[in-house]
């Protein structure tokens, strides 16, 4: 019962000829191979969390119940030929436990397989079934995105929420840093960005912003959990919290006052100003010094108030200010329409799974440069979006509700034509927070949906056919999800009881 599904998941058979594994407050957690000693410092905590227990971690060959990582060339092989640096494999039997990888992020995978399989308040020995889990990811780039420029969220939050994202093989954190609402990084060279822009939210929520410090601390937290955090500084629209800051930044010179509505399109930047020039090299020189992952998110979405001539030169200019950086430039879809990007940017999609006039157009200008696209199909994979109708949280504009299944039966290879796996570079759920205030609410809107977007992103292709019922079976999705309930209360994450789901009936909000 595991989220996502592995490429591959064999029962050892009979238990009286294959016993299963037995986890005593005897085991131990045996290493091998660089890497290998952070990852059992892992599972470790996650076992403490999950069943009380602590397993020392020594650097000898296995003794009979322990739990063996290895990190090697070699290590696990796959019959399909996959060549994915996260591969792992996980062999579960009575005389241990053992999961073999290539990279420390192979290996910190096969821990979170294993975490699935063992039981939430195991006592003083648990019986785990013998298992061979061969298992590698679809798409390289398998993401959350969570909004904190809406509402804030503190660095203890967003761990909160790095932690949950993990469980489910997410290798990506995109933060949403700046927007209408507030600007949550501090600029040193800018520095009443945060000092005014960062001092409110939406609906007139706490204000806040991350420190450098705070940034990195937080970008290192997520690294040793193998996620990559991919900063997004929104421009030249969705700029009313900078343009608060610096009037000079404003067509009308005229700082406007700071906003905690939740209209868009109306802020953008002046463009082809020298003063805005400076303004966009120094952000991005400063927050891609923070941030060693090869992204930098230039936003480019719903702006409405600038001249589609002036959108063309600014976007253009700021992605060459970012590869300059040294970081591969990230556009949401609007960016597909500036034609002389950068080699190798990368588009985010954000319309519906039937694209909507020219979006399917402007995503394929992405691969037209020798880039590729993150699928974030509003319809389905936005956690913002309400369950039901007459949800106190969220928002319906995206074709909503979004049901569990609605987030689980879509295939990101048959949205535009055209483009296929090779053109893909993952997938990606946004959670935007206009409407969520606390991270409790946070985590309710995304969870279990996100665990949805995870397996898409994740696990093997579905079948060839256009039938929608027999692109993935919702059905049995839905009992695998039910497993997570335990761990979910156990690390205290919030989620959501959907209807379509048989929950434990002793767990759960």
């Amino acid at each position: 019962m595991v989220v996502p599904r592995p490429v591959r998941l064999e029962s050892a058979g009979d238990p009286s000829v294959s016993p299963p594994f037995v986890l005593s407050p005897a085991a131990r957690i045996s290493v091998a191979g660089d890497g290998a000693d952070a990852v059992a410092r892992l599972l470790r905590a996650e076992l403490a969390t999950d069943c009380g227990q602590e397993p020392a971690i020594v650097h000898e060959p296995p003794a009979f119940g322990d739990i063996a990582i290895v990190i090697a060339p070699g290590e696990g092989p796959h019959e399909d030929g996959s060549d994915s640096a996260e591969r792992y494999t996980l062999e579960v039997a009575a005389e241990g436990v053992r999961i073999g990888a290539v990279t420390p992020a192979g290996a910190f995978w096969g821990v979170q397989t294993l975490r699935q399989l063992i039981p939430v308040g195991c006592d003083d020995a648990l019986a785990i079934d013998a298992v061979r889990v061969h298992d590698h990811p679809r798409y390289a780039y398998r993401g959350a995105m969570l909004d904190v420029a809406r509402h804030f969220f503190t660095p203890a939050e967003v761990k909160r929420f790095i932690d949950a994202i993990a469980v489910l093989k997410l290798n990506h954190l995109h933060l949403h840093l700046t927007d209408d609402q507030g600007w949550r990084i501090h600029i040193e060279s800018w520095p009443e960005l945060t000092r005014v822009g960062g001092s409110t939210g939406s609906d007139g929520g706490r204000g806040g912003f991350y420190t450098q410090d705070e940034f990195r601390d937080l970008v290192a937290y997520a690294a040793e959990r193998h996620i990559t955090v991919v900063p997004e500084l929104d421009m030249p629209g969705h700029t009313n919290a900078a343009l608060a800051s610096y009037p000079e930044l404003d067509p009308e010179g005229v700082a406007p006052a700071l906003y905690t509505g939740s209209d868009v399109g109306f802020s953008t930047l002046q463009t082809g100003d020298a003063t805005t020039e400076r303004f966009v090299r120094d952000i991005v020189r400063e927050v891609a010094a923070l941030t060693p992952g090869p992204y930098l998110h230039l936003g480019g979405d719903e702006c409405l108030s600038t001249t589609d001539a002036d959108f063309v030169a600014f976007v253009r200019d700021a992605a060459r200010v970012v590869v300059e950086s040294g970081k591969t430039p990230i556009g949401w879809h609007e960016v597909g329409k500036v034609g002389d990007l950068p080699t190798g940017t990368v588009g985010q999609y954000w319309d519906f799974t039937s694209p909507r006039g020219n979006a399917a157009e402007l995503a394929r200008a992405f691969v037209g440069v020798g880039g590729s696209l993150i699928m974030s199909p509003s319809d389905v994979a936005y956690l913002d979006i309400v369950y039901a109708d007459g949800d106190p949280i969220g928002q319906d504009w995206a074709d909503g509700p979004t049901t569990l299944r609605d987030a689980y039966v879509w295939d990101p290879a048959r949205i535009v034509p055209g483009i296929g796996d090779a053109h893909i570079l993952g997938v990606e759920a946004p959670l935007w927070t206009e409407t969520v205030a606390t991270i409790e609410e946070a985590e309710e809107m995304a969870f279990p949906r996100l665990a949805a977007v995870a397996e898409v992103g994740w696990s093997a292709a579905p079948a060839d056919t256009d039938a929608v019922e027999t692109v993935r079976d919702a059905t049995e999705f839905a009992a695998r999800v039910a497993s997570l309930a335990e761990h979910w209360d156990a690390a205290g994450t919030r989620y959501r009881r959907v209807p379509d789901v048989a929950w434990p009936e002793t767990v759960g909000t």
